[in-house]
């Protein structure tokens, strides 16, 4: 599959919705060219798993096609930063810490609030979005973004799948070149993807001729 990759304005320059306004243009440029979106997902990391989010609920409030599914890795889905496990977890995550993401937040946020679900996907309605691939490791401060966000999809009645992989930190899917465990996730990803996109259809009908 052709891969495109937003290159968003960052903060602290750029603060919100700076984010959030490239990727809904990038996400109209594509349906420009003509894209057949039920064969496109959208993915992220962390902080791009947030935005990969919001953009989601912003297509739909937008009236826009939605693509056929989405997969979140570590998704940082609440920048209140009132999960347990941003403490709870704190001596098992390598990676993340609370003062850092309370640092990341206010960076962001400019004058928006911390539970504006524009920013922070956990505090707002999901409908209408497409499935979610939702994986977490066991051992990272985010977790409970994770499952919130899980949660939320599954009230509002969003096919979700939450993959919490025991003993790994925060997007341990990076280190799939040495971690067993994050090449086992990507395998897992890459078969949802295909398995909403179409492509293992395709592939198979291909193979058939």
């Amino acid at each position: 599959m052709p891969v495109v990759t937003v290159d968003y304005r960052l903060a602290p320059e750029h603060p919100y919705p700076a984010a959030p306004d490239d990727a809904m243009t990038a996400y109209r440029a594509l349906l420009d060219t003509g894209q057949d979106i039920a064969q496109a997902a959208v993915a992220g990391e962390s902080a791009g798993a947030n935005l990969a989010v919001v953009t989601l609920a912003a297509i739909q409030r937008a009236g826009l096609p939605q693509p056929a599914s989405a997969v979140l890795m570590s998704p940082w889905a609440d920048l209140a930063a009132t999960g347990q496990t941003i403490t709870s977890k704190a001596d098992v995550d390598p990676i993340i810490t609370a003062d850092a993401v309370r640092v990341r937040a206010r960076d962001y946020l400019g004058g928006a609030g911390a539970c504006d679900p524009a920013v922070s996907p956990v505090y707002g309605s999901l409908a209408g979005l497409p499935p979610l691939l939702i994986q977490a490791g066991s051992h990272e401060a985010l977790l409970d973004d994770a499952v919130r966000l899980a949660a939320r999809a599954a009230y509002d009645d969003v096919a979700v799948t939450l993959d919490v992989v025991p003993g790994v930190p925060h997007v341990f899917q990076a280190f799939a070149a040495v971690l067993d465990e994050g090449e086992a996730a990507l395998s897992r990803a890459g078969a949802f993807l295909r398995a909403h996109t179409g492509t293992a259809a395709a592939a198979t009908a291909g193979r058939r001729k």
